[in-house]
């Protein structure tokens, strides 16, 4: 497996997995997630692909087949009057298919990340995981993240 940034080329399987991640959102909280939902239409994901503030990042099995991906964006919070100025790494997106889970497809793109983010001189990496999705939180946690923020709801 090789991981690499992501180009043009690889759209129609980032978009197979994008599809997938909505339907993990969609079967946990359908009163906020559509289902069949695309996230992104072809020209919005080709501008990410090509910004380099939002490095998307892609696992590739040694057929050549898209297997995994990683959407970053850099943050950072310049002459703010509370937060400080560090650089941060956000994970906005990271998906392994779902063939290809349990192969560690997952482990080798987030330590990836880590080790771009660091290239990148970044102060820390952070990423939202929904509450409906225990098995990303046990994936993050293993991974070594631990929570720092939390965000709550009351549904009316």
């Amino acid at each position: 497996m090789t991981i690499r940034r992501a180009t043009t080329a690889d759209m129609p399987r980032i978009d197979d997995l994008l599809f997938q991640v909505a339907e993990v959102h969609h079967r946990g909280r359908p009163d906020l997630f559509k289902g069949g939902a695309k996230k992104y239409t072809d020209d919005e994901l080709a501008g990410i692909l090509a910004d380099d503030s939002r490095p998307v990042f892609v696992a590739v099995d040694a057929d050549g087949r898209v297997v995994g991906y990683a959407f970053c964006v850099f943050q950072q919070h310049p002459n703010n009057h509370v937060l400080t100025d560090i650089k941060t790494l956000y994970i906005d997106d990271l998906c392994v298919d779902e063939q290809a889970r349990g192969t560690h497809v997952g482990s080798a793109l987030y330590r990836y990340v880590l080790d771009f983010a660091r290239r990148s001189e970044c102060h820390n990496v952070t990423l939202n995981v929904w509450s409906c999705n225990p098995g990303a939180q046990a994936f993050y946690e293993h991974m070594g993240l631990t929570p720092y923020r939390i965000g709550m709801e009351q549904i009316l």
